[in-house]
């Protein structure tokens, strides 16, 4: 059993490493001076510098990339999270017919690939004025996300014991009433992770971003990395501390709400 045990912990420790080595090396990759960066491959540095990250931040409006990104994805994931959740009640609480159908449509909506889409989505957005703003992404994100977003909260949702909802309407109160004060406290750990995962992916989005918003003062993270270039190199000690940098806030968000995103994906996992 002991020996077991030492397995089972040695192969957490190498799971864990490979892991987190992309993100070790772009580390420690952007503590090296340039000069090493592309002659020595060794692991440490003996001259550890910060001039990357300066140059991260002054070199490209790194700081306008996070602030757009922060805004395109809160305002994707409340809508996103919004809509999914009054359609997924709709469809696993209510008596409407078709709803196997409606289901099956949006999960077709969702296998669409990006590239398929982009072209009358850019005319769309083009048509309505919408290029280089922030709700010029909003739109094609929603259409992303929605989809998925609705079939996560829809297992939620059937989790949730019914007779609650038979209570509450023999209490005399009507769907919305149920689906507020019922439904949706109930459903918390779910709506919540769901929109953790809506926001890391708006956040990481690339295509329609580089398509959409193509003034440098409305890009965001994915693609203003991208930008960090010259003519006859890749500095990529200034990506890989821009990489660090943008990374860390969704480290941040993820362990501050570890504990909801965990009860979140376990919830309904156990049967009583």
């Amino acid at each position: 059993m002991k020996r077991a045990g030492i397995g089972f912990y040695i192969f957490l420790i190498i799971f864990v490493f490979l892991v987190m080595f992309p993100f070790i090396w772009v580390f420690l990759t952007s503590i090296k001076p340039v000069g090493e960066i592309f002659t020595s491959f060794k692991w440490f540095t003996t001259n550890p510098t910060l001039s990357s990250y300066e140059a991260a931040l002054t070199n490209r409006p790194l700081m306008r990339y996070m602030l757009n990104s922060f805004v395109v994805s809160s305002i994707t994931t409340l809508l996103s999270v919004g809509f999914a959740a009054f359609a997924a009640y709709a469809v696993t609480r209510l008596p409407i017919r078709g709803k196997g159908l409606f289901l099956g449509i949006v999960l077709a909506a969702s296998m669409f690939p990006q590239i398929a889409i982009i072209s009358p989505m850019f005319n769309l957005i083009t048509s309505l004025g919408l290029r280089n703003s922030y709700f010029g992404l909003v739109i094609p994100y929603i259409t992303i996300s929605l989809p998925l977003s609705i079939w996560v909260l829809s297992t939620f949702f059937q989790k949730i014991p019914f007779e609650l909802e038979e209570s509450a309407k023999l209490d005399g109160a009507s769907p919305f009433q149920t689906f507020r004060k019922i439904i949706f406290p109930l459903a918390t750990p779910g709506i919540f992770t769901t929109g953790i995962l809506v926001f890391i992916a708006a956040w990481n989005e690339y295509l329609f971003a580089l398509t959409i918003n193509s003034d440098d003062l409305w890009r965001t993270v994915p693609v203003g990395i991208s930008m960090y270039q010259s003519e006859f190199s890749i500095p990529w000690g200034d990506i890989s501390a821009a990489t660090v940098i943008v990374t860390i806030p969704i480290v941040i968000l993820v362990l501050l709400f570890q504990k909801r995103i965990v009860s979140g994906l376990t919830s309904g996992s156990v049967k009583e």
